[in-house]
């Protein structure tokens, strides 16, 4: 890891991450209902054209393809037993890619289930599930870890606590997310702004965020500066880093589309940058495409 320190970059200015990974899949063959990880084993020449794609169009660091790599998620797809040749794959593949100058995190989302006594799932074991597959990304050569999409706060501090007892002191970086409505911002599980960014804060992340949820362009910015509000509350030196899908999705045939293109995707961006977010990304619905626009709109 000589030569990359993500702490350092991160603190320094714009920092950009890259788009969707999923869509890019599907664009390249990929089947719905398969098990999009899997890739990483099976062609991670596809991977890795995707990386580049994004670091092409002005990324600064990729996600792993390990959104759903830990135990309980492979497990719908008949891998439960692929955690550590799925994420050390799915990490060399990004770290091939990135080269020595640029950067990777290794990409961790949530189970698919509740922790007990909500759901099934017992503390120990999902505390176990989340260890491996950061010792399988740690071992791949990740910078940093990312942990996506949560929406209870049980298991989004299993997934930290993971990423520190077996990341070797790596970066974290922690997300969840947002829909709003009558109540505002909160999550599925009713976790508002001020509830999810405290408690990230006092499990010790490097950076907090939010990611996906169903909100528009403009909801994203009012998110945002929230999220800015609430991290300055706390009186700790935390990053607050963004991620928001292509707009709200619409309906089209069955299938969810994001009608949002890349000027007007960058423009939103450039509002949440002026907001105190300079690291950015995309979610659902974005592509390399969207990323360039936010490269070109704002990194000058």
């Amino acid at each position: 890891m000589a030569g990359r320190d993500l702490w350092a970059r991160i603190r320094r200015d714009l920092f950009l991450l890259d788009g969707a990974m999923g869509t890019q899949l599907f664009a390249r063959g990929a089947q719905p209902g398969k098990c999009n990880d899997w890739f990483n084993v099976e062609s991670p020449d596809v991977v890795m054209e995707i990386h580049r794609a994004y670091f092409d169009a002005g990324s600064d660091a990729v996600l792993t393809n390990t959104f759903g790599a830990n135990r309980y998620a492979l497990a719908r797809h008949g891998y439960a037993d692929g955690v550590s040749e799925i994420n050390l794959a799915g990490a060399q593949v990004a770290r091939k890619a990135a080269g020595e100058q640029r950067y990777v995190l290794g990409d961790i989302g949530p189970t698919g289930d509740f922790l007990e006594p909500v759901g099934t799932l017992r503390i120990d074991q999902v505390r176990e599930a989340y260890v491996a597959q950061v010792r399988g990304l740690r071992e791949g050569g990740v910078d940093g870890f990312i942990i996506e999409t949560m929406t209870a706060l049980d298991e989004l501090s299993l997934a930290i606590e993971a990423a520190r007892s077996a990341g070797d002191d790596l970066p974290v970086f922690a997300s969840m997310s947002f829909d709003k409505g009558s109540a505002g911002f909160r999550t599925m599980m009713g976790v508002d702004v001020p509830m999810a960014v405290s408690k990230m804060v006092a499990l010790g992340v490097d950076a907090v965020g939010f990611n996906c949820g169903t909100a528009s362009l403009e909801e994203y910015v009012e998110l945002a500066g929230a999220y800015v509000t609430a991290a300055r509350s706390s009186r700790k030196k935390v990053l607050v880093f963004a991620e928001p899908n292509a707009g709200k999705p619409e309906l089209v045939d069955g299938r969810a589309v994001y009608q949002v293109a890349p000027a007007e995707f960058a423009a939103a961006c450039g509002r949440i940058l002026k907001a105190g977010i300079h690291i950015l990304g995309g979610c659902c619905g974005t592509g390399p495409e969207h990323i360039r626009a936010v490269a070109e709109a704002l990194k000058a």
